[in-house]
């Protein structure tokens, strides 16, 4: 099976826990974002409790971006299929004040 490498942004508070701003991942072609994340949380276990909840399911409170589209507005929402050269970017709840 062909394989790709993914580049996937961490941003606010998931960095310190990632320790970089910037992974790479090798994925199965034909991954979805909801793989990519249960593939990722196996590579850095302190991950899981921040982005996925008990069933596996990516946490709603989070923001997953693929190139720049929130998620959660596309029409495969996190069962998209992850391309080689598509931006993904993670987000925590942005607070404010």
């Amino acid at each position: 099976m062909e394989e790709m490498t993914m580049k996937v942004n961490f941003y606010a508070t998931l960095r310190p826990i990632v320790g970089q701003k910037t992974v790479e991942l090798n994925l199965p072609a034909g991954t979805t974002a909801i793989q990519l994340v249960r593939m990722f949380v196996n590579d850095y276990p302190p991950m899981r409790r921040e982005l996925l909840d008990a069933n596996e399911n990516f946490l709603p409170h989070m923001k997953f971006f693929i190139n720049g589209r929130q998620a959660e507005y596309l029409p495969e929402q996190m069962n998209t299929i992850i391309q080689t050269d598509d931006k993904i970017d993670i987000f925590p709840p942005v607070g404010g004040g």
